[in-house]
């Protein structure tokens, strides 16, 4: 036996051992961003990161029904960046971020609150203005101030356009009309949880990529698991009953990473110490790096 009691099989290798730390550059590259200081609600996002590593073990390597597996592609994990809160914390994952760029073709961050959109997409890209923000949330995150309900407008009082950004899953009664209006006001692609029941999920992600993307621009990916619906996301403090299903969050996630403009994903808002004893908003947190990684391998 191994990891915590699980069984070892050198022909069932696990996905916790795909990634090799000691990489200076690789296709994908996993990272910590554990803030949680500065979320509306409180909240131990901190403890998420180290859970959803731990949770990749009892996954495996190979995807049936692409029949890919996922050594294929070079695979690092980058620690943790400690203390990302407040202006220091921020300046830190900044810093941490400007070269990953020239290094990896796909960075997935693990949350800690969504507050790290905003330090992660300042780190990664000095001029936001050129570059498509697309998300998975129930919320707008456009709320004033500096918390895990601000990231989008602190991203576009830096300079990026709204017309730029598209929103995935937004949920009735999750949001006020104050802040649906600033949407508005400022161009952002709205996509209701509503209207996701008439259509697809790849058309919904194709129309997200076409807005995004267009002119070929770089693309960051905020996946709040918020979006999801309360029973399979419960360790989501502000999940709802109703939200998207994890099925169609994991389908989302891996054709939207299998486009090349697609550079950054992070993984926000789970207090992994609030999860249910079947761990299961962290184990979908896990399957989600596993499908963002199929993505990357399927280009």
């Amino acid at each position: 036996m191994s990891v915590r009691g699980l069984s070892k099989d050198e022909k069932w290798p696990r996905a916790n051992t795909l990634f090799d730390s000691s990489l200076i550059s690789a296709d994908f590259a996993l990272l910590g961003i554990p803030a949680h200081e500065t979320s509306l609600s409180s909240t131990s996002a901190h403890l998420t990161p180290s859970a959803v590593r731990e949770a990749l073990a009892r996954y495996s390597t190979f995807a049936e029904s692409t029949s890919s597996d996922l050594r294929s592609i070079s695979m690092t994990d980058l620690g943790d960046i400690d203390s990302p809160d407040f202006v220091d914390g921020e300046s830190r994952v900044a810093n941490f971020a400007s070269d990953l760029l020239n290094r990896h073709k796909l960075i997935v961050a693990l949350g800690g609150d969504n507050s790290i959109t905003y330090s992660l997409a300042k780190g990664l890209w000095i001029d936001v203005q050129n570059i498509g923000v697309i998300t998975f949330d129930a919320h707008h995150d456009l709320r004033d101030g500096e918390s895990n309900g601000s990231p989008l407008w602190r991203l576009i009082q830096a300079g990026l356009p709204g017309k730029n950004i598209v929103q995935i899953g937004i949920a009735d009664f999750a949001n006020s009309s104050e802040y649906a209006d600033r949407a508005k006001e400022h161009g952002v692609t709205v996509i209701t949880r509503a209207e996701m029941r008439s259509t697809t999920m790849p058309e919904t992600i194709r129309k997200a990529l076409d807005i995004a993307g267009m002119h070929g621009r770089d693309i960051y990916v905020d996946v709040d698991v918020d979006v999801c619906d309360r029973s399979v996301a419960p360790a989501c403090p502000a999940s709802l009953p109703g939200g998207i299903s994890a099925d169609e969050l994991r389908h989302g996630v891996r054709l939207i990473a299998s486009d090349k403009r697609v550079r950054a994903l992070d993984i926000t808002e789970i207090d992994a110490a609030i999860d249910t004893d079947d761990q299961r908003t962290v184990r979908l947190a896990a399957l989600l790096v596993l499908e963002a990684a199929a993505g990357l391998a399927s280009r």
